[in-house]
C-alpha cells in the first residue's frame, strides 16, 4: 500500500494578526505555536521520513524520532507537527531553541550524541492522511477528530498530541501563560478549512516586545559587499555580552552602514578584547567587525532566553537619545516561568 500523497508535500501556513480572533461559536480551533522545527512526518511501513517547512530532509538529523515514529505511528500515516527539545528539571522545564538548533550537525557521530543528550520530540497537530486515505479535503475539526484517534496516548514515546479549544478566551490564556515555557503565540485554524499546503490560511499572534541594545559590532554579506548583520550586546554587572543580532536589512542600507560604521570600527588589541558574538553563537560569525560600543538601536524581539535574543531581532529605529551603559540585561522585560510538562498536558 503506497501513500497517497506525494511528498514532500509544504505545509500550511499562517499569516499574522494583532489580536486572537473569536468569530462564531465553533468557527476556530486555537492551538499554542510551538517554537521548534516545523516538520512534515510520513511513515510508510518501516521508512520514515521527516520534512522541513522547506522540505528538507530532517530525518539524518533526528534519528531518535525517526525511531518513535516507526514503533508507534501507523505503518502509514503523514502528520504535521513541530520537533522540539526540552529542558529543565522536573517542574521547571521549557523549550531549549539553541539545544534544538544543535541537533543539526554534519558529523553523524555529534548527531548521535546529540540525540542521546538532547532527546527530540513531535507535538502533532494536524493528519494529512492515514493508510491509503488522503485526508486533507476534509475540514480541519474531522482530520483533528482523527489526529487525536492515531496519537492520543503517545506522550511517554515522545509523540504528543497538542493542545486545542474552541474557546478564545482559554486561549487569550495560553497566550499569556505558555510563554513562560517557550512558546512563542496561539495559532487559530478556521474548523471548516481543508488542508492548503503552501496557502496562508491559518491565523497566529505572536508575542512581540522592544529593547534598546548596543551595536557592538557587524558581520558582513554573504556577497562580501556591505553589512550583512549587525551584532548586538547588552551590559550586565558591567560586562558587555554578547546578545544576538539582526539580520533583516534593506540591501539599500546594507552599502551605506559600511561607511557609516567606519569611523567606530576597532583594530588590533582593541578588536581582540571586544565583545564577540562567537562566543555564543553555535556556528561562529562571518567575517565580524567589531565595534567601539558608542550606538545604541531599539530592536523588536519575542524571547530572552537566558543572557541572549531566543531568535533574529528586527530593527525598529536608531536611539542617538540612549547611553549605551543604560542598556542593561536585567531591564529587558520577560515572561513569567510556566512548566512546559503543563502545557504538554
Amino acid at each position: 500500500m503506497a501513500l497517497p500523497l506525494a511528498l514532500p508535500i509544504e505545509p500550511m501556513l499562517a499569516r499574522s494578526v494583532p489580536n486572537i480572533p473569536e468569530g462564531r461559536p465553533g468557527e476556530f480551533a486555537y492551538e499554542p505555536k510551538w517554537d521548534g522545527f516545523r516538520c512534515i512526518v510520513a511513515r510508510d511501513g518501516d521508512h520514515v521520513d521527516l520534512w522541513s517547512r522547506s522540505r528538507k530532509r530532517l530525518t539524518e538529523y533526528f534519528p531518535d524520532v525517526a525511531d518513535a515514529a516507526r514503533r508507534h505511528l501507523p505503518p502509514q500515516v503523514v502528520l504535521d507537527a513541530e520537533l522540539i527539545v526540552r529542558t529543565g528539571a522536573t517542574g521547571a522545564e521549557r523549550l531549549d531553541w539553541e539545544a534544538l538548533s544543535l541537533r543539526i550537525h554534519p558529523a553523524r557521530k555529534r548527531v548521535v550524541e546529540r540525540a542521546a543528550l538532547t532527546p527530540a520530540e513531535l507535538v502533532c497537530f494536524d493528519l494529512l492522511a492515514l493508510a491509503d486515505v488522503d485526508l486533507t479535503s476534509l475540514p480541519q475539526a474531522t482530520r483533528r477528530d482523527a489526529l487525536a484517534q492515531v496519537v492520543g496516548g503517545m506522550a511517554d514515546a515522545g509523540v504528543h498530541l497538542s493542545r486545542t479549544t474552541n474557546d478564545a478566551a482559554e486561549a487569550r490564556a495560553w497566550f499569556e501563560r505558555f510563554e513562560g515555557a517557550g512558546l512563542d503565540g496561539v495559532v487559530a485554524k478556521p474548523t471548516a478549512s481543508p488542508y492548503a499546503p503552501g496557502r496562508r490560511t491559518m491565523l497566529k499572534v505572536k508575542h512581540e516586545r522592544t529593547a534598546e541594545a548596543v551595536v557592538i559590532g557587524y558581520g558582513r554579506s554573504r556577497s562580501g559587499h556591505g553589512v550583512g548583520s549587525l551584532h548586538l550586546g547588552l551590559y550586565t554587572s558591567g560586562v558587555l555580552v554578547p546578545v544576538g543580532g539582526i539580520g533583516a536589512l534593506p540591501d539599500a542600507a546594507r552599502a551605506q552602514l559600511v561607511d557609516a560604521l567606519a569611523p567606530l570600527v576597532l583594530t588590533g588589541s582593541e578588536a581582540d578584547a571586544a565583545p564577540a558574538p562567537a562566543q555564543l553563537t553555535r556556528a561562529g560569525v562571518r567575517d565580524f567587525v567589531p565595534l567601539r560600543p558608542e550606538l545604541v538601536v531599539e530592536v523588536a524581539f519575542d524571547q530572552l532566553e537566558g543572557a541572549r535574543f531566543r531568535h533574529a531581532v528586527t530593527f525598529r529605529r536608531w536611539r542617538p537619545d540612549r547611553d549605551p551603559e543604560s542598556c542593561l540585561l536585567d531591564q529587558i522585560e520577560r515572561a513569567p516561568a510556566y512548566d512546559l510538562a503543563d502545557v504538554l498536558g
